[in-house]
């Protein structure tokens, strides 16, 4: 066997495993890449909600990345949950000085269950090193102080936040009512692009956003342009919703199917 591709998540911990640090190992794993960690803060929560949240010390999470960075080569990186804005601070030095390679910034502002994860203000520090930033519509309207609630909306908010300094941008819109059909948005130097896919109907939604932002980094370390990784995480995500469709884990959003094990 190849040596397989090194990819870095710096992100948060989910002690019911459907979202943060967990969930992005387990699509790396599926993907074919090799994972690598950096926690930035431990929570205690499941399907139902958030329960707590302790972040990490800045200069601990400085250790971790230097631990990994000294001796893996990291061919893309991807960062969530971040906690505070002194963590952010940290990562956004780390990537000022071109150590985080093809960056995918998920702006984790709220968690699905509605708790509030981080501050927009610490997002922002990042964007501007962002190869692809991948807000959902509440995280793009935050962001941009303006409301994401259709595919207009969400063309403008992805060109906003690409203006901002992101290379590219795709708001994902699972949260948004277009019908039967998830519509994401990109946009980038090569213009503005509508992905569609059939909705998944299913509770099991927790995660997504990390799963899909995971999916991208993993593409772009195999060498994949971007709207072609972000169109490959679109239907990972997608089978993964639909694979976890009739699970019963948890009572509130459930995890999805990572590994396929409903195909």
């Amino acid at each position: 066997m190849t040596t397989p591709t090194t990819v870095l998540t710096v992100a948060g911990s989910d002690s019911g495993a459907g979202a943060g640090i967990q969930a992005d190992l387990k699509v790396f794993a599926a993907l074919g890449a090799y994972g690598t960690s950096v926690l930035t803060a431990v929570t205690a929560q499941n399907t139902r909600g958030v329960d707590a949240v302790l972040p990490l010390p800045p200069q601990t999470v400085s250790d971790q990345l230097d631990s990994v960075l000294s001796d893996f080569t990291v061919r893309a990186v991807k960062t969530g949950m971040l906690g505070t804005p002194a963590v952010a601070g940290a990562i956004a030095e780390a990537a000022a000085a071109g150590r985080l390679p093809q960056l995918v910034v998920d702006p984790v502002l709220v968690a699905t269950s509605g708790h509030r994860l981080g501050v927009v203000e610490a997002v922002v520090r990042l964007l501007p090193y962002a190869r692809v930033a991948t807000p959902n519509s509440a995280e793009a309207a935050a962001l941009t102080g303006a409301p994401v609630t259709g595919v207009a909306e969400m063309t403008a908010a992805a060109r906003a936040l690409a203006a901002g300094g992101a290379e590219w941008v795709i708001v994902t819109g699972g949260d948004v009512d277009t019908g039967d059909e998830a519509v994401d948005v990109l946009h980038g130097p090569d213009g503005t692009t509508v992905l569609r896919a059939p909705r998944v109907p299913t509770r099991h939604t927790h995660g997504t956003g990390c799963s899909f932002s995971a999916a991208t980094a993993v593409r772009l370390a195999l060498g994949d342009p971007v709207p072609v990784a972000v169109a490959a995480a679109k239907e990972y995500v997608t089978r993964a919703l639909a694979g976890a469709r009739d699970w019963e884990l948890g009572a509130g959003r459930g995890p999805m199917d990572h590994f396929g094990w409903s195909a």
